[in-house]
């Protein structure tokens, strides 16, 4: 069978990424309370199981880059498919706390191997140095899985229920994501992975190669990234959650919050498209430090200038949000290059992942104690990020651009 070009890949890869945040990660803002009403739990015990998922994610996603690697993406992200349909399946039949656990336990193992961390290694191992507009373009498709999910996961609750909503994500990972992961290009018969070959083919004669960085400078680096990847999705998430609920603190009204924290979306897929087409040239560094600007300073205008500018903070949060989840693709393959891409990645994302499952919980405490200017606790942390970005070196392993 012949191979997708490289257009068509994205599109796949794009559409089963839409899927599989759509059906997983997006589920519980719509499913939650029909759920817990359901089953005889708490809202709160819901996203505690979801948390509980997102710290799993965490710690197989180094076991999924590593297999990643070795043997390309298509197997990690066909199972990836399985895990999701399997754990939904769980979640459908579950009438207690044990299924229902053990659902998004599975579903946490299908997190690891099948969003944007897996996807991206898996552009990596297939296009080495030159996977940059390939990570942008998934990126953007799968920036519609809220726009997608949310009204389908409604409808799906209103229709059938929410037993029937998990059963019919179920299906669509086995009728639809996992045939489109299938269409992913096999491992060649050496089981050498083609970014590494691709790595090979781009570095330099011996005579150019430049240094490869001390250890001490490898760990700071490292160090570095997981503070940036860790910061900025506690941000986004602790945002996702309670943006509605902070405007109105501000003073606005439960409409005018509500529609302004849904300019967020939009927001993100421009700065996701500016990152395809306006920064696309330009080192990943420079774009996600104007990224990682973005949050601070738009909330600091809101804070001290009035609500009259929060629709100002939510572009200026979307921008940056949008622009951030590419740079956790690119800024690992511009520092280090492609090889091993997948497990470093992995590692990089433990502490940002256990920073995602807590940041509804902790910010929403400061929310309690202090208000809207618990916003002040989202800039300084914007501001830690910032100043990590400031602090990695600018070099290029390898050129990003095309």
């Amino acid at each position: 069978m012949a191979q997708p070009g490289r257009v068509a890949l994205i599109a796949i890869l794009g559409t089963a990424q839409t899927l599989a945040w759509a059906s997983t990660y997006y589920l519980p803002a719509i499913l939650a309370a029909p759920l817990a009403r359901s089953l005889g739990l708490s809202v709160s015990t819901v996203f505690a199981a979801f948390s509980g998922a997102l710290i799993i994610t965490a710690f197989a996603g180094p076991a999924a880059g590593k297999a990643i690697d070795r043997f390309g993406g298509r197997p990690v992200l066909l199972a990836s498919s399985l895990l999701f349909a399997a754990g939904l399946t769980l979640l459908a039949a579950a009438h207690g706390p044990l299924l229902f656990f053990a659902g998004w336990l599975v579903l946490g193992l299908g997190m690891a191997c099948g969003l944007y961390e897996a996807a991206f290694a898996a552009l990596v191992w297939l296009y080495g140095h030159q996977a940059r507009n390939a990570i942008t373009g998934i990126a953007l498709l799968g920036g519609l899985a809220s726009t997608v999910g949310w009204p389908l996961s409604g409808w799906l609750d209103a229709e059938l229920g929410w037993r029937g909503a998990c059963l019919v994500w179920a299906g669509l990972h086995l009728v639809l994501g996992l045939p489109l992961n299938a269409l992913l290009p096999r491992a060649p018969a050496s089981a050498v992975p083609r970014a590494s070959a691709a790595h090979t083919a781009a570095t330099p004669s011996a005579g150019t190669t430049p240094p490869e960085p001390a250890a001490s400078d490898v760990r700071r680096i490292l160090i570095l990234l997981a503070v940036i990847f860790a910061t900025t999705l506690f941000i986004s998430t602790a945002m996702g959650a309670h943006l509605p609920r902070l405007l109105q603190g501000s003073g606005l009204t439960l409409a005018a919050a509500v529609g302004i924290a849904a300019l967020v979306g939009p927001a993100q897929v421009v700065g996701r498209l500016l990152e395809f087409g306006l920064l696309r040239r330009v080192h990943p560094l420079l774009s996600a430090r104007l990224a990682a600007a973005a949050h601070p300073l738009g909330a600091a205008i809101v804070l001290l200038l009035g609500a009259g500018y929060a629709p100002l903070f939510a572009i200026l949060h979307g921008l940056g949000n949008g622009i951030l989840t590419i740079a956790k693709g690119l800024l690992p393959l511009a520092l280090f290059g492609s090889a091993g891409y997948g497990a470093r990645q992995g590692w990089l994302m433990v502490p940002a992942r256990i920073a995602q499952a807590f940041a509804p919980f902790l910010f929403g405490l400061g929310l309690e104690r202090w208000g809207t200017q618990a916003l002040w606790l989202s800039v300084g942390i914007g501001l830690v990020a910032l100043a990590a970005l400031l602090a990695l070196p600018a070099h290029r392993h390898e050129s990003t651009a095309h």
